[in-house]
């Protein structure tokens, strides 16, 4: 049986909008390959999501189901990211922490982490 920790968390849901989740020791399978590409994707349209957002939020002549609408993109735009971190969090080596000694910086990652 494998741990939570061992399943990928794939970035698209299920029929029923329940996770999709795949048991893998690797990252050179097929699905590993397809999520990762979907991954990308979905982080690279959140970004140009977000620059027609900034436009359209700044020239304060959106009509309201433009605004509506952009709610609702980004909305769904929020989710894919948030499963892409959580993903990813998932699939962080375990490490001991130093503790903090009064910074208020938190955790360091290494820079890989962030894709």
């Amino acid at each position: 049986m494998t741990t939570h920790n061992e399943l990928r968390l794939l970035p698209w849901s299920g029929p029923e909008g329940n996770p999709c989740y795949l048991s893998t020791e690797g990252s050179a399978g097929y699905l590993s390959r397809l999520a990762d590409t979907t991954e990308a994707a979905q982080l690279e349209m959140s970004g140009e999501l977000l620059e027609y957002a900034l436009e359209v939020l700044g020239d304060g002549k959106a009509e309201p189901n433009e605004v509506r609408l952009l709610a609702m993109d980004m909305t769904e735009a929020l989710r894919d990211v948030r499963r892409v971190a959580i993903s990813r969090g998932h699939r962080l080596p375990l490490t001991d922490l130093p503790a903090c000694e009064g910074g208020d910086e938190g955790p360091q990652l290494p820079a890989a982490a962030f894709g």
